[in-house]
């Protein structure tokens, strides 16, 4: 019986791995409820734990996971995870690209020049503070601009234990943009305060990309883990169910 059954969850197994990069302030843990989705589907899936002090370690970081990988790859960023993928994302063992709530950036472009864009009217930045050479969002803040509609015991967590955003990671331009020939896929979160939507809308028509919306925050992982693999998935151009 045992023998049978590991030959079925064999037999299961996708054609393609899935890596998730996270974003700013936080680490891969928040990929949790959505790599447990994907896992049970049968796919390889490997979180990147990147310091996102400078987007150059980042990229690199990504890329060993990605050569650690068994199959062709699906790379998901979420936030400044965006700006890690685009690079590497250039990786010739990168399948598709999927962005949740993510910049995407051309040649040239940085998370700051990025940022510059006015808001409209109704739309928010996030409410950053600088402390030395690093970005954090103001604490009390957190919860209602990172993450509504999550959790706000598990919320509060994540405002004190906050990853520093380097300004090295801020302020880097990136050089290879992965987006203009790779299959690209791409989540607008309607109700985002960290990155404004127009911009994020803005980013997802000229990349060409597979644009959905859905009403939640910026954390949206978080918030709507089941959409997200749903939406991952659908990257995914060898699944038959």
């Amino acid at each position: 019986m045992s023998i049978a059954t590991a030959s079925a969850a064999v037999a299961a197994e996708r054609t393609v791995s899935i890596v998730l990069v996270h974003g700013a302030f936080v680490d891969g843990s928040g990929w949790k409820d959505t790599y447990d989705i994907l896992s049970k589907a049968g796919y390889e899936v490997l979180v990147v734990q990147q310091p996102t002090i400078s987007l150059r370690d980042d990229v690199a970081e990504t890329e060993r996971v990605i050569a650690r990988a068994r199959h062709p790859v699906i790379l998901v960023g979420h936030s400044y995870g965006g700006m890690v993928i685009t690079e590497a994302g250039d990786n010739p063992k990168v399948r598709s690209l999927v962005y949740l709530a993510a910049y995407a950036p051309d040649v040239g472009e940085s998370v700051s020049s990025l940022s510059e864009a006015p808001v409209p009217p109704g739309e928010h930045k996030g409410p950053l503070v600088t402390e030395g050479n690093y970005l954090f969002v103001e604490r009390d803040k957190f919860p209602s601009s990172f993450a509504a509609g999550v959790d706000p015991a598990t919320t509060r967590f994540m405002a004190a234990a906050q990853l520093p955003f380097g300004l090295q990671a801020v302020q880097t331009k990136v050089e290879r943009v992965a987006w203009k020939t790779k299959p690209t896929y791409y989540m607008v979160t309607m109700e985002d305060h960290i990155i404004p939507p127009s911009l994020l809308r803005t980013m997802a028509k000229r990349s060409g990309a597979k644009v959905t919306e859905i009403k939640s925050s910026h954390a949206v992982m978080l918030a709507h883990p089941r959409e997200v693999a749903a939406f991952i998935r659908s990257a995914d151009t060898s699944a038959t169910d």
